[in-house]
């Protein structure tokens, strides 16, 4: 997606607009470093000035995040997103996980009776990578894999309020499957019985292996 000339009138809010759009999108991606003051005032014909001050109003919304002598970085793909990670700052862990066995328990059981031949291949692609994942020690690559999973998860249900309030919790989940990972002493836990009942689509297994996984990572937290 390329950047149009902004034009007169309010060019701020065009400007963040603009940059909100790159954002939305995609184009500019989750983590990813967007281009710099310079650049993009070059691309939409204003001042560095204007630039600036859409920047920071995107950081203000929790967007975007400035860091010091490094750059401008992707925080949030949407406003809710952004507003979610500022409160989620000031959660405690616990609070955190019990919001994600909430989410994850009813997508599990909702994708058993909604997914289809397609979501089943997807899970069970996302289920092998994180087990290849876990099997190469690399913990940030396992975070990602076992999010990538949930998120399969969560699409199955074809229920677009649940998968967007799940996309905007995944920032806060990376840091909660990250907290999980310390805290189970690199104790595997299985998700294959989820994969097995969502494909039988049988609700109710899907309920209790979703159940079973969170409880087991909330029971090693709460004795850590």
């Amino acid at each position: 997606m390329s950047l149009r000339t902004a034009q007169r009138a309010s060019l701020v809010d065009q400007v963040i607009d603009q940059l909100k759009e790159q954002i939305t999108s995609g184009s500019w991606h989750m983590n990813g470093k967007i281009p710099t003051e310079t650049v993009l005032a070059e691309q939409l014909g204003v001042g560095r000035n204007t630039v600036r001050e859409a920047v920071r109003a995107l950081t203000h919304a929790g967007l975007l995040e400035c860091r010091q002598g490094d750059g401008t970085y992707v925080r949030a793909t949407s406003e809710l997103s952004g507003a979610m990670l500022r409160r989620l700052r000031q959660a405690e862990q616990l609070e955190i996980l019990e919001v994600r066995r909430a989410l994850e328990v009813e997508a599990a059981r909702l994708a058993a009776t909604r997914r289809t031949d397609e979501d089943i291949r997807r899970i069970e692609e996302a289920l092998a990578e994180r087990e290849r994942a876990w099997d190469l020690d690399d913990p940030d690559c396992f975070v990602e894999a076992d999010l990538a999973f949930h998120m399969a998860v969560a699409h199955a249900t074809h229920n677009l309020v649940l998968i967007d309030l799940y996309e905007d919790f995944s920032a806060a989940l990376r840091a909660s499957i990250t907290a999980a990972g310390t805290s189970l002493n690199k104790s595997y836990i299985p998700h294959d019985a989820i994969a097995r009942a969502i494909a039988a689509g049988d609700a109710a297994a899907a309920e209790r292996a979703g159940h079973a996984c969170m409880e087991h990572i909330l029971i090693a937290l709460t004795e850590s």
